[in-house]
Parts: C-alpha cells; structure tokens; sequence
C-alpha cells in the first residue's frame, strides 16, 4: 500500500451522541475508537493533513443536535485537535456527505493538491459511506479502513432487518466491489504510512 506524502486522514462524526445506545441501538466494532485514535495520531506524528468533521444534526431529538453535549467530539479526538502538527481543518456539515460541509473541502483538497484520503468515523454506512462514495465520485483514491468505523443495527423497508455487523460488511462490498475505494485495515494504514 502506497500512502502520499499529503494523504488526508478525514475524521467523520466521532461525536459523543454516538455513544447513547437508547437512541441508536447496539454497535459493532468495538475496537473502532481505538484504531480511529490510533489514526489520528499517525497522521500527526507523520505531519499530514487531518479532516475533523462534525455532525451539527438539524432534529430537534437528535444526540448530535447542536448546542447538545452529544454534538461535542469524543475525549480523544478533541485532545488531538489543535496539537500543531500538520495541517487540520474541521468541517461541519448538516447532512451525510462532508463534502457538502463548511467550509468546502474539495476547494481545500485542491488547493493543498491532495490526492489521496483515508476516511474513518461513524457511521459506517452513512457518513463514512457518502463520503467515500463521494470522494471516489471526484477522483481522489479513496482507502477506508473498515475496522476504523462503526455503526448501529438497523431496520429498512418491509421490517427487513440487518445487525451493525452485516451492515459494515455491505458497505465494505459496496465500496470495495464497486471501486469508489479500497477497504483496508488500520494497521496496513498506519504501517505504509510509517514507511
């Protein structure tokens, strides 16, 4: 795995609301925390640029809603904000893709000439998915450390049901299969990105 020396690392929604099981249900992957700080603090040793976005959620319910303690990051990822190594920005958006966020990441990526992203948070298959799918739409190469994500159990049309972890596998199909990107581990991330 090659990672370029400007590869951006986009941090999605790794909010607190995210750990109020009433509201979302149960998760999978409960190693994600560890391995998105684990990310985070690669991209910062090795001086690359770091997205962090946020979720300001418009539903009056919502535990992302603004003005709501669940809409602040998580304790790790607020410590590695604002350490000063290497470029950061924080993004925030209003719906699943952080390209439609503020300010515009896009014009920021091409005018830092990124070309290459790592994307990780929460949701696997919302916000981290749109992302990814967008980010492979406007021709950057795309990496998606699948193992670095999470999400909740969910019910769609007809009362199908799927569980967090057979969720996390279809957007991994989707993603890799369909070539918007590459799903990958943290470690192989982490590892090239060292070398």
């Amino acid at each position: 795995m090659d990672i370029t020396r400007n590869a951006a690392l986009i941090v999605i929604d790794v909010q607190k609301g995210f750990d109020e099981e009433e509201f979302w249900g149960p998760r999978n992957n409960p190693a994600a925390d560890e391995n998105i700080a684990a990310l985070i603090t690669a991209w910062q040793e090795t001086e690359r640029p770091v997205v962090f976005v946020r979720h300001d959620s418009a539903k009056p319910d919502s535990p992302l809603r603004r003005g709501y303690r669940g809409n602040d990051f998580k304790e790790y990822v607020q410590a590695r904000r604002e350490l000063g190594k290497g470029p950061e920005l924080l993004v925030t958006k209003t719906v699943n893709s952080a390209f439609y966020g503020t300010p515009d990441l896009h014009a920021w990526f091409e005018e830092a000439g990124i070309t290459q992203l790592v994307v990780a948070g929460i949701q696997t298959n919302m916000c981290v998915e749109t992302t990814a799918r967008m980010g492979g739409n406007l021709g950057y190469r795309v990496l998606l450390p699948l193992d670095a994500t999470h999400t909740f159990d969910l019910t769609g049309p007809f009362g199908w049901r799927q569980s967090a972890d057979e969720i996390a596998r279809s957007t991994a199909i989707s993603l890799h299969g369909g070539g918007f990107a590459e799903v990958v581990t943290t470690v192989d991330v982490i590892t090239a990105a060292r070398a």
